[in-house]
């Protein structure tokens, strides 16, 4: 069994997507700052976008977006277990494949990237994109967390499942 649950990852996912909120709605440039986003777009060579310098009209729809999500989140763990089961079991999967997707995206079609579109030798760069240390620490991160509850997820349900047979057999091997 896990040490953490994946509840718990959930929750506090949903508890750091309030905060990511917060952050987004009053001071943008201290997740622009963070060392992890430097750090993650230096290794993969993604600009660190200037439009976070200061609240913005963008940043405070991403922060709706983001407590949008956690609200949503922390609704969805009030679930009875079966249909919390039932719920992550087939949330998780989309989730990964979402940020799967932005993450993939954010890295290949970078400028200089292996997908990136090019002219005469020298790629486009366009304005307002997805292409930048943000969006990719923000997906890599999240598609590490979500893995983790994936795989926590299934290892409780096989635990249960394994409880749900030894019960079985304490009942047929005591009639």
């Amino acid at each position: 069994m896990a040490l953490i649950s994946a509840y718990t990852i959930i929750r506090a996912l949903s508890f750091f997507h309030m905060a990511l909120a917060y952050f987004f709605l009053t001071s943008p440039k201290l997740i622009a700052d963070q060392n992890v986003v430097f750090l993650l777009g230096e290794s993969m060579q993604l600009p660190t976008p200037r439009e976070f310098n200061k609240p913005s009209a963008a940043t405070a729809f991403i922060a709706v977006l983001f407590a949008f999500l956690a609200i949503t989140d922390l609704t969805a763990l009030s679930l009875s277990e079966e249909f919390g089961e039932a719920y992550w079991g087939t949330q998780t999967p989309v989730r990964l494949s979402f940020l799967f997707a932005v993450t993939g995206y954010t890295y290949m079609f970078k400028e200089g990237g292996m997908f990136a579109k090019r002219t005469a030798g020298h790629s486009i760069a366009s304005g307002g994109d997805l292409k930048n240390s943000i969006v990719f620490t923000w997906g890599f991160l999240e598609l590490a967390c979500w893995f983790w509850v994936f795989v926590n997820l299934r290892d409780e349900r096989r635990q249960r499942a394994m409880r749900l047979i030894e019960k079985r057999k304490a009942e047929n091997d005591s009639l």
